[in-house]
């Protein structure tokens, strides 16, 4: 009897604790903690790559070169107080810069290093007809790089966060910067107790 006993309060414990996890459509917006989430991230990317594309470089380069500008996304550092992982945003602004069918992209830093790896092993091992040659990459004319900060104020249980995203655009021939964007977020949080 003592076992049925432990066995159903055994069982009870564990439904009652269970997780219960519900799908939401990923352009839903949903802040649970106040912190840079990714409905921030996509919206900041899209509204600064909008900005910059509809301002005076764009229409510049187009008559001055007869083509679409090739642009890179560098570094965007995070200097705030979270841990913000920037890699999904530089994602969200390469996906918003290729959406836009306005600029031709390359690949950054790390993906042409693993590119090249692959190009030196077909020089080893692939036949000669399907090999990809050296030294006809495109090279990129601009480069897209910024900073991601925070200034936190807190009383009690109530915050305020501010969060600046600056982007620059820089003629990688000349170290021009020919656009300097700025999009801000300011969130205001009542948490129950726990930190920020």
């Amino acid at each position: 009897m003592k076992k049925i006993i432990l066995l159903m309060t055994a069982a009870t414990l564990c439904f009652g604790c269970s997780t219960k996890v519900q799908r939401m459509d990923t352009n839903t917006t949903r802040d649970l903690s106040g912190r840079w989430n990714d409905t921030d991230s996509r919206l900041v990317a899209e509204e600064m790559i909008n900005d910059s594309l509809s301002n005076q470089w764009y229409d510049r380069f187009l008559a001055q070169n007869g083509r679409e500008p090739v642009v890179i996304v560098g570094t965007v550092e995070n200097q705030s107080m979270e841990h913000i992982n920037t890699r999904t945003f530089i994602e969200n602004i390469q996906r918003a810069l290729i959406n836009s069918g306005k600029v031709k992209f390359v690949a950054s830093r790390e993906e042409r290093g693993e590119i090249r790896t692959e190009r030196l092993e077909q020089d080893e091992f692939a036949s000669v007809e399907t090999r990809r040659a050296f030294g006809r990459e495109v090279g990129a004319d601009f480069m897209l790089n910024g900073v991601l900060t925070s200034i936190v104020d807190r009383e009690g249980r109530r915050s305020v966060v501010f969060y600046q995203t600056n982007l620059r655009l820089i003629n990688i021939e000349t170290n021009q910067i020919v656009w300097n964007g700025e999009k801000q977020i300011k969130k205001y949080i009542l948490s129950r107790g726990s930190r920020l």
